[in-house]
């Protein structure tokens, strides 16, 4: 695949997640948000949170920030984990996505904390407004990466930091790569790479570094950080992940009438790899803290 199909193919991604979000004002009382949450289950809680959701709350602490801004924010899992953090601290979560930030303020009751329609790339606030700006899993999203940082750059406050995570490679995380292994086996001929393509697909951190280089960032530290991702039943995981990220669209395309069939063919590829009980499988992430 050439760069530009690449980048293309990326593109309609994000276009994909923005229309998940922009569409699931309905869906968030039923099935979609109820998958959502148990992919937040899987991949952002469990043990601390750990070192891969607050691990970023960690960072932050430390820096003693008056006015943060998250990107990405969601369903504001990270923001209420920030608030409980700094509760001094007055913080803007934004999303592209109206709809999530309506569901994310029914979570935070705090009057430091405000929630604001925003797209990562194209920031409506004033230069130099924020000590600190965090994204937790967003980043990946970003079709156009250096625009998004050159954003958090220019209303990053001098000796403010810009810290961010991303998934690592999807071998290195072990739910989502058994889930995409068994619809290689279902979908042999057009197989849905939705996973390894775009939340698994920016681990490079030669790239990440030339990224964040040429949005103006100078002084960057990355960290790989590995934790034990842990689920009641396989059946978790395979519903957060086939139905509750734009994977669901990829099954779709393929068996309209099928994602429930799809749905228990990965769950049951997960019971032969991990078990029918509790299930537990290694992931893996970056963090990356920026500043200069």
């Amino acid at each position: 695949m050439d760069n530009a199909l690449l980048l293309e193919r990326k593109r309609d991604d994000f276009v994909v997640v923005a229309r998940n979000r922009d569409g699931c004002r309905r869906a968030l009382d039923g099935d979609q948000l109820r998958a959502r949450r148990e992919l937040e289950s899987v991949g952002k809680r469990g043990k601390a949170r750990g070192d891969l959701g607050v691990g970023l709350v960690a960072r932050e602490s430390r820096l003693l920030p008056h006015r943060i801004l998250e990107t990405a924010a969601g369903t504001g899992i990270l923001t209420r984990a920030i608030n409980r953090a700094a509760p001094r601290a007055q913080i803007i979560a934004t999303d592209i996505n109206p709809a999530l930030l309506e569901y994310a303020k029914t979570t935070v009751n705090s009057p430091k904390v405000e929630f604001q329609l925003a797209d990562a790339h194209n920031l409506p606030f004033s230069a130099a407004s924020f000590d600190l700006i965090v994204c937790q899993f967003g980043a990946m999203f970003f079709p156009d990466k250096v625009r998004a940082y050159s954003e958090a750059h220019r209303v990053l406050r001098t000796g403010g930091h810009f810290i961010f995570s991303v998934w690592d490679r999807i071998s290195e995380n072990e739910f989502a790569d058994t889930i995409t292994n068994a619809l290689a086996a279902h979908f042999p001929a057009d197989t849905p790479h939705f996973l390894a393509r775009t939340p698994h697909g920016y681990h490079d951190s030669a790239k990440i570094r030339s990224d964040l280089n040429r949005a103006g960032f100078t002084r960057i530290a990355i960290e790989v950080v590995k934790h034990t991702s842990k689920a009641s039943s396989p059946r978790v995981p395979a519903t957060a992940y086939c139905q509750g990220t734009p994977l669901r669209a990829e099954i779709e395309a393929r068996e309209p009438s099928g994602l429930q069939a799809v749905t228990d063919y990965a769950a049951a590829a997960l019971a032969q790899r991990f078990g029918s009980d509790a299930v537990e499988g290694r992931i893996q992430a970056i963090v990356v803290t920026a500043s200069g």
